[in-house]
């Protein structure tokens, strides 16, 4: 199956820094069709905390995500999508309509006018089995890539765009859409795939062909490598921005495991708790020496990455080596992209012996923790300061956290906001 495509050349990119124009947001409908697929329920109830003032009522979100410096982070809702900056936390800009039209996907590409949108909830502004490609800067859709399924995750780089189904994969090549390669997954509901952004060639990670297998497609070596990551379902996976480790998590929730994209062996197993969770995310530090989780337990925790940098910084390089001539040639074709790569940028009981003690008691447990409503989804990134965090969640709430690598325990909260404000716009 060859999904369909209509594409026209891409315009040059811009930044979305400052100031952005005033443009009627009704435009934004012109180009709506209704989705022959039934909705799918992305929403949460909005909640209130004792620890920050009450909020009126807000909309639904339908999608939440952040760009791939996390200096920015898009909000999917009822009748558009709006995108804030991160750091300092404040409003950027909102293309909304109003009259109802769901997004329910929003993949940015850094800060420049480009995006990739895909209609949600019950009235999707677009079809569900369709990608747009939205160049802000014009204010219209330049392209799209139609499929006979329903899209569960869109992500990008300068290069290229993935699109993943339910049990496919498509890449493309960013410039002139065209399809470079189609990936066969396990049953993929939750969209998982990750992609490098700071090494050329890219490395792409989704899901394999089995229960728990994850699947790393290296387009330097042009080679695939299978890795059973864990006995049950991969659920949550993050790569690192060079693409060198990846960490998974399954649907049991308690281990969260570390890998190496180039030969596949693990190099590190952390435990998130005793009980089952839903992990909702994972994220690296931009050093790769601290790695994020969030789950619907409500805690965010932060475990140190012990990974030998010096072997795993000349297997980088061998990797390297492998370069894509092709994906040179597009990437020089774009002459706004040149000079704009951004680099985003205990065990317990060490001394007793292993196979007398349960797996449990020699774990290596989180170094900093800070709590959250429980039951709610969350998205953790490491923030541009040094040993911060920021968490959105689909209430509307936006916290930024500082941890002490030392002497770790709790977080401190250094601010909060509830982003569906609309006095914000």
């Amino acid at each position: 199956m060859k999904p369909n495509q209509k594409n026209r050349l891409l315009l040059p990119l811009l930044s979305l820094a400052g100031s952005t124009p005033n443009l009627n947001p009704s435009s934004l409908m012109a180009t709506r069709t209704d989705s022959e697929s039934g909705p799918e329920n992305r929403t949460t109830n909005t909640i209130t905390t004792t620890s920050n003032p009450a909020q009126a009522a807000a909309p639904p979100i339908y999608h939440l995500s952040f760009n791939q410096n996390h200096t920015c982070f898009s909000v999917g809702l009822q009748n558009g999508f709006r995108v804030f900056d991160a750091e300092p936390f404040k409003p950027s800009f909102s293309r909304e309509s109003d009259t109802h039209g769901g997004i329910g996907l929003v993949a940015m590409l850094y800060r420049s006018n480009l995006f990739c949108l895909v209609g949600g909830g019950p009235n999707p502004i677009y079809p569900m089995n369709k990608v747009m490609v939205w160049d802000d800067h014009a204010f219209q859709c330049i392209g799209e890539l139609s499929f006979r399924s329903e899209v569960k995750n869109v992500k990008i780089r300068r290069d290229m765009i993935v699109v993943v189904l339910n049990q496919k994969i498509y890449v493309y090549n960013f410039l002139d859409l065209k399809l470079l390669l189609q990936i066969e997954t396990d049953l993929n509901p939750n969209g998982l795939c990750e992609i490098s952004q700071n090494s050329s060639p890219m490395v792409l990670v989704s899901l394999g062909l089995k229960e728990g297998q994850i699947r790393v497609e290296d387009f330097g070596s042009k080679k695939s490598k299978f890795v059973m990551a864990h006995d049950s379902r991969v659920v949550c996976m993050s790569l690192t921005q060079d693409g060198r480790l990846l960490a998974t998590a399954s649907t049991k929730g308690t281990l969260i495991r570390v890998f190496n994209t180039l030969d596949g062996t693990r190099l590190q197993e952390v435990r998130r708790g005793a009980d089952r969770a839903g992990i909702h995310s994972l994220a690296f530090s931009s050093d790769a020496q601290f790695l994020a989780v969030s789950s619907d337990k409500g805690t965010v925790h932060i475990f140190s990455v012990k990974v030998d940098s010096g072997s795993l910084a000349s297997l980088t390089n061998d990797r390297s080596h492998v370069a894509s001539d092709t994906i040179h040639s597009i990437l020089s074709s774009f002459s706004l992209f040149k000079g704009q790569r951004t680099d985003c940028h205990w065990s317990l009981l060490d001394n007793a012996p292993l196979g007398v003690l349960p797996k449990y008691f020699s774990s290596e447990w989180s170094v900093a923790q800070f709590r959250l409503p429980e039951g709610l989804r969350y998205f953790v990134v490491f923030g541009n300061q040094k040993n911060t965090i920021v968490i959105i969640g689909m209430d509307g709430s936006f916290y930024r956290c500082e941890f002490d690598p030392v002497a770790g325990g709790e977080m401190t909260q250094l601010e909060y906001h509830n982003f569906l404000n609309v006095e914000n716009f």
